[in-house]
């Protein structure tokens, strides 16, 4: 089976690993600093407050950004359920945008005419590494004094107009994603980025339970926190994934050029699309299927010929849990079509070029009338 996505790790990362495994530290410790540091010096961002996952970085961004029950705030359907289960968990409530059909990001056309007396924020997804429009996103925030909060949990290593995701430029914090699927690994873990010293006093306090250090070194609880620290072990495997972003990034990207050259020839699907001021991290490469009923079956066709392919994603809104609370007459026309027409294929670091060959080989056989 070619497995939809894959982490690399190398005796590199293992050395670092074992180095901690065998110092006086394994969490709370020197690493996470080092590996803090080397996030937001390569992103172009101040501060970085790393997390046991990038849910967690979600949370913590939500309350550091003052969200509370009863602010509303504008984010896209087509997301891991964690953009907004997580401003559930602090009480806020998402409300659904529609996406564009090129890049499969929030439609920054149409956020404006959601804004409303109690919006308080935009939470844009740079969707399978895409960057979204994030600069017309953060003038429409700019002009409501909303905040903006980037899930760019799919894009560490991306960029938008030469800029990299991450530096906070057009947002007031950046949501990184560390899961072995990801553009680099710490096993599970996340990451905050921002330019705002206010923000990232707050990250640094709600992570570890509200407790700070007093003038006399005693430990005081001063709000109500969370544990949500990474460990050092984690960390030091980060700050040599780190290292080697971006040639993963390189290597994801010749993946995606390699499917654009095996498979535009195939009328039945349309491919993914990279504006020209984008530079994707092509954390996942999603085709999609004209057809719903050939969609189903090209899943299933893939799967029995050794093809891993995955679903990115039912809309938010259509989950069980979201239709059982408040979301029920929520229909978005083109995120209808795309979450009936989506696949995503095999994309990773270690794919070769005759694996796509494969892949596609497999594709063009379901529709070539043998199959389809």
């Amino acid at each position: 089976m070619i497995p939809y996505g894959h982490q690399k790790i190398d005796q590199n990362d293992i050395r670092e690993v074992i180095k901690v495994l065998k110092s006086d530290w394994l969490t709370q410790g020197p690493k996470v600093l080092e590996f803090e540091k080397a996030l937001a010096k390569y992103c172009g961002a101040k501060y970085a407050v790393a997390t046991s996952s990038g849910t967690a970085a979600l949370h913590l961004a939500y309350l550091a950004a003052g969200l509370k029950r009863g602010d509303e705030v504008i984010t896209t359907p087509n997301t891991f359920a964690a953009t907004s289960n997580m401003l559930l968990a602090v009480g806020a409530k998402p409300v659904f945008c529609d996406i564009r059909l090129d890049t499969n990001n929030i439609d920054e056309n149409k956020i404006e005419g959601l804004v409303a007396k109690r919006t308080r924020a935009i939470v844009p997804v740079h969707f399978a590494g895409q960057p979204c429009e994030i600069e017309k996103i953060s003038k429409i925030a700019k002009k409501y004094k909303l905040a903006v909060i980037e899930d760019a949990c799919h894009a560490l290593g991306a960029k938008y107009k030469n800029s990299k995701i991450g530096n906070c430029k057009f947002s007031d914090m950046a949501v990184f994603s560390f899961h072995p699927v990801k553009s680099i690994t710490t096993g599970e873990g996340g990451a905050v980025l921002t330019n705002n010293e206010e923000y990232y006093k707050k990250l640094i306090s709600l992570r570890s339970h509200g407790i700070h250090k007093d003038e006399k070194g005693k430990n005081v609880m001063t709000e109500l926190g969370y544990n949500y620290r990474i460990t050092d072990i984690a960390a030091a495997l980060g700050i040599s994934q780190l290292k080697k972003l971006d040639g993963f990034i390189k290597a994801r990207r010749l993946v995606a050029e390699w499917y654009k050259k095996e498979l535009k020839d195939i009328k039945e699907i349309i491919l993914p699309v990279e504006l020209l001021h984008n530079y994707s991290g092509w954390h996942i490469y999603v085709i999609r299927v004209k057809d719903k009923k050939g969609r189903d079956g090209l899943m299933e066709y893939l799967k029995a010929n050794g093809v891993g392919v995955n679903f990115h994603y039912p809309a938010v809104y259509s989950q069980p849990y979201y239709q059982k609370n408040g979301y029920r007459n929520i229909v978005l026309r083109k995120t209808e079509e795309y979450q009936n027409s989506c696949i995503t294929l095999p994309c990773h670091t270690q794919l070769t070029r005759a694996d796509i060959k494969y892949v596609a080989k497999v594709i063009k056989k379901f529709f070539s009338g043998h199959v389809y």
